[in-house]
């Protein structure tokens, strides 16, 4: 089976996270810059956990998951230590249509996190489908390196560009070949010696 590659924009999106110890935390974490709405339904929480509840930026339910937990949900991930309640889970979300991850169980998996290169609003995602996480994370250490922190300013420098150019009348095909021209090697190159 192939996956389908893609970026979901989660702004104001209902996502749940099953479990409260430092898996799910690591799950919340990459979820909170996303501006989703963010649920947690678990007994215990970590005292990082503790702490974004304080602060309002997600929900923390402290008890054990109820199916009524997955209604109005766009996606669930179960990060719990009980295979019983991942399978739970599963088949809740699967029958009321909620996408849901349950971690390090890829055949209850209807989406798998993939290791991600970030560099502002550059995302460079590798998945193995969840076949082997680790050489997942060596490409994504690889890339780390050949894509430096100085592509934060450039895509930033990119998107003006681009704006400026939309913001105009002109044939469609000539703004595709300067879009390109700006993408280029060359031109970064340029954008790295002005930039020093």
């Amino acid at each position: 089976m192939t996956l389908f590659p893609i970026f979901l924009k989660l702004t104001n999106r209902r996502c749940l996270v099953v479990g409260a110890g430092k898996i799910a935390e690591e799950k919340i974490e990459g979820l909170l810059s996303t501006g989703a709405e963010i649920r947690v339904v678990a007994p215990k929480a970590t005292q990082r956990i503790h702490a974004l509840a304080r602060e309002k930026k997600l929900r923390w339910h402290a008890r054990p998951f109820k199916p009524a937990d997955l209604k109005g949900t766009f996606l669930v991930v179960a990060a719990t230590s009980s295979s019983a309640i991942h399978e739970k889970i599963f088949a809740e979300a699967r029958w009321q249509r909620v996408l849901c991850n349950v971690v390090d169980d890829p055949p209850h998996c209807d989406f798998y996190y993939g290791s991600v290169v970030r560099r502002g609003a550059l995302q460079i995602a590798i998945s193995t489908a969840g076949k082997s996480p680790a050489l997942a994370q060596r490409i994504r250490k690889l890339l780390e390196k050949q894509f430096g922190p100085e592509y934060e300013d450039w895509i930033s420098v990119l998107g003006e560009a681009r704006d400026k150019l939309f913001s105009r009348e002109m044939d469609p095909g000539e703004r595709k070949k300067l879009l390109h021209i700006l993408a280029s090697a060359e031109m970064f190159e340029e954008f790295l010696r002005h930039k020093k």
